[in-house]
């Protein structure tokens, strides 16, 4: 299983305030196809890192605007299924109103792409519906803003709790 980064730049706006951000999108598959975890600022940039490959899904790992903003025009360029977790459909109506998301997240689910699974984590606290994505075969975990370097992924916004994602890195990530 092959991994890609791609980084974007662009505002991300809660509770009245923006503050410029750089955002990791994550193409994990092989030559032929892969899924794109989160879709921040740029739909064409990440279309391009696709290359013509078939994307499987667009996975968001929790709906705060820089994470979803470029989803819709990359769901269009690529042609390929949006999937969120439930729990944050609120914040994905601040940003696509017009729009839903093609599929729900839920924990325990299994995403499958060469050759790896990846299994789904509800990981609250960031956001109520933040996930993680874990490749035991591979040691890998793809944690959106569940995680940060150095420490837990933001709270003291709207729909972040600490002792939620404390809990959730513990009871989770950790075990």
């Amino acid at each position: 299983m092959g991994i890609e980064l791609v980084t974007t730049d662009g505002i991300f706006a809660l509770d009245g305030g923006e503050w410029e951000v750089t955002n990791n999108i994550w193409l994990v598959g092989d030559d032929r196809e892969v899924i794109v975890f989160d879709a921040a600022h740029d739909a064409a940039s990440i279309a391009a890192a696709v290359n013509g490959r078939r994307v499987r899904a667009i996975v968001l790992t929790h709906g705060h605007n820089d994470h979803i903003n470029a989803a819709v025009p990359l769901r269009d360029a690529v042609d390929a299924p949006i999937l969120l977790h439930p729990q944050d459909r609120m914040l994905w109506e601040v940003v696509w109103p017009g729009a839903t998301p093609d599929g729900e997240l839920a924990a325990g689910e299994v995403l499958r792409i060469a050759g790896h699974e990846l299994g789904v984590l509800h990981t609250p606290g960031h956001s109520p519906g933040c996930c993680c994505f874990h490749d035991a075969g591979g040691g890998v975990v793809f944690s959106g803003d569940t995680l940060f370097c150095g420490g837990p992924g933001a709270t003291g916004r709207s729909y972040s709790d600490e002792p939620t994602i404390l809990r959730s890195i513990r009871d989770r990530l950790l075990s």
